[in-house]
């Protein structure tokens, strides 16, 4: 037995600020997920968590929008660290691994948020 309780909200139960935050953090999740292939979505799924993220206060999907942002901002920084160092090969080890790690952490809300849980759970 667990002593972790589980912080799943049923469907039907949502509110409408809960509903609304839900659809606004998957479009940001499937914004970013196509950005994985084609970069400009990248930065079009963060700006939409970024504003959108003061409306998703209270709700139980708020800690979604620090994730994406989370992502978007370290992906940023380790891709370019990456790029400058990809004169020398470690720099392409890097991206790679800044690309499957964005992968796991955007995967991992995708699963929380479609079963109504918190990113943190």
């Amino acid at each position: 037995m667990s002593d972790v309780q589980e912080t799943t909200v049923n469907p039907q139960t949502l509110s409408a600020k809960d509903d609304a935050a839900k659809t606004n953090a998957l479009i940001a999740y499937g914004l970013m997920v196509i950005g994985l292939f084609t970069g400009i979505f990248w930065i079009v799924g963060a700006i939409w968590a970024m504003v959108k993220k003061a409306d998703a206060q209270g709700t139980i999907f708020a800690d979604h929008y620090s994730n994406i942002t989370k992502v978007f901002w370290w992906g940023l920084f380790l891709s370019i660290l990456g790029a400058v160092l990809a004169v020398f090969v470690i720099g392409y080890f890097i991206i790679f691994a800044v690309w499957i790690w964005s992968i796991f952490k955007i995967v991992k809300g995708l699963a929380n948020l479609t079963s109504n849980k918190p990113y943190n759970v």
